[in-house]
């Protein structure tokens, strides 16, 4: 495990849990991490070249700075040990580029850390698209509002950083988003996008509004705050991270098509039986669909070790990765420009 921050002490649990993989060594230079790497009962290695030269390991999560994600995977990379990067695979798309280009050219295992992805909730949802009971999609309306501390440091001594552009809700949180409605409409195509910093006057965004465009011809909204006293965030309402308080009736995404509705997470479903029956003034059939939750981040680290052994491919691959990067970028580019932004799809 390299990086033992809020998101890699989350990994360390979770590979200390695991009845499939093993946790071997924490790379941290903060001396604050000694006790960590004393707690798991785990050597503790300040640098990843010292890791790999004195205690090779199967495979590395990289949960370190994004600034460093590109040149620690390389590092992996150029050592044929499969990595699964945290979220945003690069700090820019030249760079996310460049990774993915290199990991494809030495067939190298990389994963990247969209953990919503191996979400029951998730999958459940797109299985439910997919078997065609909402006709074809039409449209999608998504949130992720809610309302990050004032106090706590959040936003102040290390974490300064979350003041400054990069370190506003686009980037740290949409790019969850923008995994999860690929998976459940399709590709984005295009954006266009406002924000405002009216909130918190931080020199990055608080608040973005954004409308989505999508390959299959579907239209999406979405908005996002990380100022607003809302529950209607993934986090509060997929019961799925016990650090937050939940509220099981409300819903992060409603998904529309020509014959019905769906709305996640709480899998409330509407829909007419039959073409002739859709009106307005004729009442829908509706029904809860049944779930099996379970920790995405756990069933992430499960799935990396079965990668790892050869027995699965990778779910959410550098170029998921790299496809979410292009749409927050075109978030920030429509916001900035105030024009539609086209999202490439190669």
């Amino acid at each position: 495990m390299a990086g033992a921050g809020m998101i890699g002490l989350r990994h360390i649990e979770e590979t200390q849990k695991s009845a499939a993989g093993r946790l071997s060594a924490i790379v941290d230079p903060s001396p604050k991490t000694g006790e960590v790497a004393k707690n798991a009962s785990v050597p503790l290695y300040r640098t990843l070249e010292d890791l790999i030269a004195r205690d090779r390991p199967d495979g590395i999560v990289l949960a370190t700075p994004n600034s460093m994600h590109v040149e620690q995977a390389l590092q992996c990379i150029a050592a044929g040990i499969p990595v699964l990067v945290e979220k945003p695979l690069a700090h820019t798309l030249a760079e996310g580029k460049r990774l993915v280009e290199s990991a494809e050219r030495a067939n190298a295992k990389l994963l990247v850390g969209h953990h919503r992805r191996h979400s029951p909730i998730l999958h459940k949802a797109v299985e439910t698209i997919r078997s065609g009971i909402l006709g074809p999609i039409v449209a999608v309306m998504g949130s992720a509002v809610f309302y990050k501390p004032d106090s706590d440091g959040y936003f102040d001594g290390p974490n300064a950083w979350r003041k400054e552009a990069g370190g506003g809700p686009i980037l740290i949180n949409m790019i969850h988003e923008a995994g999860n409605l690929r998976a459940m409409i399709g590709e984005i195509v295009a954006v266009q996008a406002f924000t405002s910093n009216a909130t918190r006057e931080f020199a990055v965004e608080d608040t973005a509004a954004i409308v989505l465009r999508f390959e299959n011809g579907a239209l999406g909204t979405f908005l996002l705050s990380d100022t607003a006293a809302s529950p209607r965030s993934w986090e509060q309402t997929s019961q799925e991270n016990n650090a937050y308080p939940t509220y099981p009736d409300e819903d992060a995404y409603v998904i529309i098509g020509s014959s019905g509705s769906l709305a996640v997470p709480t899998m409330r479903l509407r829909y007419y039986e039959r073409k002739q029956d859709r009106s307005w003034f004729k009442p829908f059939q509706e029904k809860t669909i049944p779930l099996e939750r379970a920790d995405p981040l756990a069933l992430q680290i499960e799935h990396f070790v079965a990668v790892i052994r050869g027995e699965a491919e990778p779910l959410v691959t550098g170029r998921d990765g790299l496809q979410n990067l292009r749409v927050t970028d075109a978030i920030v580019e429509a916001a900035r420009t105030g024009r539609i932004v086209h999202v490439d799809t190669e």
